[in-house]
């Protein structure tokens, strides 16, 4: 038998026992789903003819999806509730804006109070419900929206733990609603165009993705009682993690299929840098005795953390909203037969691209892109791309907003189920697991209890 000591014994049953200690929510992957309960993968509700919906939180996010919403043919806004009064009158003025025909004419509103979103509900029973809320509201507000009977749209990260993640798939089965993450990056022109190739086969096999949210975010500190930054703060100063891992990782997700038929999440490791720059601002830029200069910052500049699938393929997600740096969402994806890249967007095939590069040692990029995107830009954003436009994030949200709405009047399913919400928020929680424990692995739940094995990959949609 070969020789242990002392020391490496110790070593191994101390990190046994850490692995131990993380099994209940790797075990958590397969609780059995009540007979009652609906397998959501690919779910299709009854077509609903007039889209009746109400909005949670209309502040930057929630006023544009307002906006675009109310635009649309057959759809109806009949309720809007904020904190704050002016935001709710603001917005129905928006209403009014877009909307020539006698509809939105009966809209109720509410403000002022914590629970009048509850009120809301009851009342107004609406269709559909969006909500772009702080963080710690998503959860609570779209399993109740679906408890009331709608289907309910979440900003952001769809929740914050992997308890409200479970809590929100159960409630999504049990009653038969969608409860769709509003992933608006997946409806962007280059992240529409590399799925369409990747579905087609041009870079190969896939193997591998980097995805990111870098987007230096300091100033929203002057935010200090209303707005992102009012809470927002506390969670950079509270919790050391890949805190909004979303963007970058829902396209990455959908070219590589994760938790579709072919792959799904394994686990991760996750790592991140001292947390320097925030405590550095508002030493900076406020008084020693104001409340930024109180907290105590605990999560690191920059977060990478690195996700490995069950087929051994790998995902290597980045989170900076803090460092001095430009903007990027990495969006790479490569292949047996080429990568395809963002920021800026480029593309490199082996024995290079007809008419364009000789090789895979020289990217394709800039004007030359335009023959690609000629080629291959996806049917979808061909079709809605003039229809989308003005509505935020060069037309994405708009984009999203309309598929959402032509998929409930038609009774198709979503574009994004309520299981790949949940598994790209995860890496939040599972990052700041992995931090606290030197980078032991984390294993993600099985939100979908083994049904990604049936749930076909998203179709290019026409």
């Amino acid at each position: 038998m070969k020789h242990i000591d002392r020391r490496s014994f110790l070593k191994k049953t101390s990190l046994s026992a850490a692995a131990i200690s993380l099994l209940p929510n790797y075990l958590k992957a397969s609780p059995e789903r009540p007979l009652e309960s609906t397998y959501m993968g690919g779910f299709a509700a009854p077509k609903l003819e007039n889209i009746r919906a109400a909005f949670i939180g209309v502040g930057a996010r929630g006023g544009t999806h307002l906006k675009f919403f109310a635009a649309l043919e057959r759809t109806e806004v009949v309720a809007i509730c904020d904190l704050y009064e002016d935001l709710v009158k603001e917005k129905m003025g928006w209403v009014k804006e877009v909307s020539s025909e006698e509809r939105h004419t009966d809209i109720a509103t509410y403000w002022g109070g914590e629970e009048e979103w509850r009120k809301m509900l009851k009342e107004a029973r609406p269709d559909v419900v969006f909500i772009a809320t702080n963080w710690k509201n998503h959860a609570p507000m779209a399993i109740e929206a679906m408890e009331q009977g709608a289907h309910a749209l979440v900003e952001v990260p769809i929740a914050v733990t992997l308890e409200e993640m479970w809590d929100i798939v159960d409630a999504s089965e049990r009653t038969r609603r969608h409860c769709m993450m509003l992933e608006n990056v997946n409806y962007g022109r280059d992240e529409l165009m590399f799925l369409n190739m990747c579905r087609k086969g041009v870079i190969g096999e896939i193997l591998h993705g980097e995805a990111a949210y870098i987007h230096e975010l300091r100033w929203q500190m002057e935010e200090q009682e209303r707005g992102t930054g009012s809470w927002r703060t506390h969670h950079y100063a509270k919790r050391n993690g890949n805190l909004y891992p979303t963007h970058g990782l829902g396209p990455v997700a959908q070219y590589m299929n994760l938790g579709r038929k072919e792959d799904t999440f394994k686990n991760l490791v996750s790592f991140s840098t001292p947390a320097r720059g925030r405590k550095t601002y508002a030493e900076k830029n406020y008084p020693k005795d104001h409340k930024w200069n109180q907290l105590e910052y605990e999560g690191g500049d920059l977060n990478t953390s690195i996700i490995k699938t069950e087929r051994g393929k790998t995902v290597m997600v980045q989170w900076d909203e803090t460092s001095p740096r430009p903007y990027s969402r990495l969006n790479l994806i490569q292949g047996t037969k080429g990568t395809l890249a963002g920021f800026p967007t480029r593309v490199a095939l082996e024995g290079g691209v007809e008419g364009l590069t000789e090789d895979h040692h020289s990217w394709v990029q800039g004007e030359q892109l335009q023959a690609l995107y000629e080629k291959y830009d996806h049917p979808l954003y061909k079709r809605l791309n003039q229809a989308a436009k003005g509505s935020g994030h060069g037309g994405m949200d708009g984009i999203m907003v309309y598929r959402i709405v032509e998929c409930l009047q038609k009774g198709l399913p979503l574009d994004q189920n309520v299981y790949e919400g949940c598994f790209w928020s995860a890496v939040a929680p599972l990052s700041e697991s992995s931090v606290a424990n030197e980078g032991i692995p984390q294993y993600f739940p099985d939100f979908t209890r083994g049904n990604w094995k049936e749930t076909n990959p998203l179709d290019i949609i026409v």
